[in-house]
């Protein structure tokens, strides 16, 4: 496991922030907690009267050496992962939730915060009704829009790869119904020290026309790839 990554991003991202926003200078502040087991950035807004507010939270697994946020999956009421996956997602994220915090936008997307006597989470209430739909997330410019697709399952999850009580791996094919192109579901269930299951799901889009040239590339390379016993 490396910290590289973690310090890296440090030591960058609150230059990044003050250069891109002049009121994130102004009020925004953040502070490191590296001795967690999955250390984490938390940014924050202090008030005259001594209040602090959180407007965001990110976290970095040191195993995966990624950092990611946490938001609520309504139809398991589990934790979820965002996976950002470089400095220009993270900035533009945290950008995005000081804005949100600011604006009070209850339209937009979740708040994180937390509370100064302990490390639990606490989410905005964003008004979700229960028999909503759930539909696939693309990422579809920098502003963290997010499209809705409506996709068709062709087949059940199957899993790849499975460590009892400790992490599973499960995929599954579907079809966007407006263009008939492949959607691939990863979806990664950790389980941590304390029996939570924490999900991470993620959605791969491709036409018919890749689907040959991917599966090459992976048959091709398959021998020069490591697993979890290497």
């Amino acid at each position: 496991m490396s910290m590289e990554w973690f310090d890296r991003v440090v030591g960058e991202l609150q230059d990044h922030l003050e250069s891109i926003c002049e009121k994130y200078d102004q009020e925004g502040q953040m502070a490191v907690e590296r001795g967690a087991k999955h250390p984490r950035i938390q940014f924050f807004v202090d008030y005259d009267d001594g209040e602090r507010d959180y407007f965001y939270i990110l976290y970095f697994d040191p195993h995966n050496e990624v950092f990611y946020t946490e938001t609520i999956d309504e139809d398991l009421g589990q934790p979820a992962r965002v996976i950002l996956s470089d400095i220009d997602d993270i900035v533009d994220a945290v950008h995005q939730g000081f804005h949100d915090y600011i604006n009070d936008d209850e339209d937009e997307l979740d708040v994180v915060y937390a509370t100064e006597e302990d490390d639990t989470l606490y989410y905005e209430d964003d008004g979700i009704n229960e028999d909503d739909e759930l539909y696939v997330a693309e990422l579809i410019d920098e502003d963290d829009i997010l499209e809705e697709i409506d996709v068709e399952w062709e087949t059940p999850e199957v899993t790849a790869f499975l460590m009892e009580d400790d992490v599973e791996v499960t995929y599954q094919f579907g079809l966007v119904q407006d263009t008939g192109d492949g959607v691939l579901r990863r979806i990664n269930r950790i389980w941590t020290e304390d029996d939570e299951m924490v999900k991470d799901e993620t959605n791969f889009i491709f036409t018919k026309e890749e689907a040959p040239t991917i599966i090459a590339m992976i048959a091709s390379h398959m021998d020069s790839m490591q697993g979890y016993d290497d």
